[in-house]
């Protein structure tokens, strides 16, 4: 009967009841851990596997050429670079990582010494100064400089968006290097580090002529001091693009790009895609707003006001200022046209570029990994945990990684022979540049097979070897005076001589590296060309038997 009675009641009500038999405390505990489930996938931390792997961290992933000088001299002897990051145990995520450096980190102090440096447009620029010397001595009024004769090498650091030399990380960086003897300089955007916009004209993401001129004048003032530069997420895009475009053609002997975006096109849809990263977004479109506010009476070029008043991303404060300012038709043109991963192809000169894979600002979809294997001046290392700029290490998280490994390739690179190499190339460029054969109006055939350009004046070389004169006849080519216009005939014969020069050289070449080449080349061709020997051969003979036959007839 108590069976049938209690079976007659409704099955909510016995589940209600149930329900109010469990105490409040375990309802807390349960909402507790869906919380910590939640914000263990919203945060995207990873303290378990690093918890099983016994907090040792994964290997840093170098990407670079084969034929990389770059490795070989200087990487190869980097520990760091060929160790394990190993994220602080309770930041094991790449938000907390991003956002404990920015709000809660404990930072060096440093204390500049500010260079006021004036453009050609009436630009303001801040050039804050820490010197080995005066990394514990408080700043004086003014600045004394370094000395002109000054051999000490010189760091220039590009910091990132709406950062400047005050920023944790870029403090962090500058302890670190002049502890450890070198001369940093951190250029200041312009507007930013307290100093006033002086034109009409604000930093973007692609604008390489305030670097320019800053290279320019470091070089100029301390030209025995060499010259290293460190950009940092847009600053590092900013370096990349400055160093595609300049070529050899630069006072920077090496160089480091820190979490550079790569492709802002890409960038701008990775960061819309989740809540976190529109936070991101969202945090630096207020940034850039308060930039542009703050400068308002300096801008007549801006005029709608009421838009950029409303900024609350990074793709707005670029169409109502940056593209305004530049005249750039559309904000997707602006990001395909100053993107560094379009440069770093024609990059000249020894860098290294550092990005975590779980970067929450700068997705690892933007990372050029084809064209920085393919440039042998390009040494790729990415990390697979670190958040934006973070890469803190340790129990404590004072130190960051990047920073240790900035320290390590500079100092290894300064003591290797690839910065004697740079050194000299850098004083033949700037003593002798090289014209393009494009730029020239006609070309010579060398004897050696060489296709060189001349224009108004002959071009040298770099081993002072001497150009073949114009008048040789033996290299097809012809002697022209320099402001007439060359032409050709429509038919004209080729000449054989000077088409057989680079068969010839190639010859050479090949006999004088190793005699078993030769032979081994001479069996392939004696191989190949039988058979048709062969038949030739039997043709001919089969035609001298019939020739007689029939003369016998």
């Amino acid at each position: 009967m108590d069976c049938i009675a209690l079976s007659s009641e409704s099955p909510y009500v016995l589940i209600l009841k149930a329900a109010f038999l469990i105490p409040i405390s375990h309802y807390l505990l349960g909402f507790l851990f869906l919380l910590i489930v939640f914000l263990y996938n919203f945060m995207e931390m990873y303290f378990i596997q690093e918890l099983f792997t016994g907090f040792r961290g994964k290997p840093v992933s170098l990407t670079f050429n084969s034929c990389c000088d770059l490795y070989q001299q200087v990487v190869s002897k980097c520990k760091i670079l060929h160790g394990r990051f190993s994220s602080t145990p309770w930041l094991c995520s790449p938000h907390l990582q991003t956002i404990f450096l920015q709000l809660f980190e404990r930072v060096p102090a440093c204390n500049y010494q500010r260079q006021i440096l004036k453009t050609s447009d009436g630009g303001t620029i801040a050039l804050d100064w820490l010197r080995n010397v005066n990394v514990k001595i408080p700043s004086v009024e003014g600045f004394d400089g370094v000395q002109s004769d000054d051999k000490t090498p010189i760091i220039l650091v590009i910091p990132g968006l709406t950062s400047d030399s005050n920023s944790a990380y870029i403090k962090h960086l500058a302890f670190k290097m002049a502890k450890s003897g070198w001369n940093v300089v951190v250029s200041n955007h312009r507007g930013l580090g307290g100093v006033t916009i002086t034109s009409d004209c604000l930093y973007n993401a692609g604008w390489t002529e305030d670097a320019r001129k800053v290279i320019g004048h470091l070089h100029t003032q301390y030209p025995q001091a060499p010259l290293f530069a460190v950009g940092t997420s847009i600053g590092a895009n900013v370096l990349v693009k400055y160093l595609g475009e300049e070529g050899v053609n630069t006072a920077i002997v090496g160089a480091v790009a820190i979490c550079s975006p790569w492709d802002l096109l890409i960038g701008d849809r990775f960061i819309k895609r989740r809540f976190a990263q529109r936070c991101y977004d969202k945090a630096l479109g207020i940034g850039l707003k308060i930039y542009a506010q703050l400068h308002r009476s300096i801008s007549p070029s801006l005029t709608d006001w009421d838009s950029i008043s409303k900024i609350c991303c990074i793709r707005d404060y670029d169409q109502h200022v940056t593209c305004v300012l530049n005249d750039f038709e559309t904000v997707d043109t602006y990001y395909r046209k100053v993107s560094c991963s379009s440069y770093v192809g024609n990059v000249r000169i020894p860098l290294l570029c550092i990005s975590a894979l779980d970067d929450p600002v700068c997705s690892r979809e933007t990372i050029p990994w084809d064209e920085c294997r393919a440039n042998k001046n390009v040494v790729l290392a990415t990390t697979h945990h670190g958040g934006h700029l973070g890469h803190l290490e340790g129990l404590t998280g004072k130190s960051l990684w990047w920073v240790r490994a900035v320290d390590e390739f500079f100092c290894a690179f300064n003591s290797s022979s690839l910065m004697r190499r740079e050194k000299i190339q850098n004083n033949t460029v700037n003593s002798s540049p090289l014209k393009s054969i494009d730029e020239a109006p006609y070309v010579n055939i060398r004897e050696d097979g060489l296709v060189t350009a001349f224009g108004e004046e002959p071009s040298g070389e770099l081993g002072n070897e001497q150009l073949v004169e114009d008048d040789k006849v033996d290299n097809g080519t012809v002697q022209q005076e320099p402001n007439t216009t060359t032409q050709f005939d429509p038919v004209r014969c080729p000449n054989i001589n000077a088409m057989m020069v680079p068969v010839k050289n190639c010859l050479n070449q090949l006999s004088g590296r190793s005699k078993i080449s030769m032979w081994v080349l001479a069996c392939v061709a004696i191989t190949t060309t039988w058979p048709i020997l062969g038949s030739l051969l039997f043709k001919k003979k089969m035609r001298n038997n019939f020739s007689s036959s029939s003369t016998k007839r």
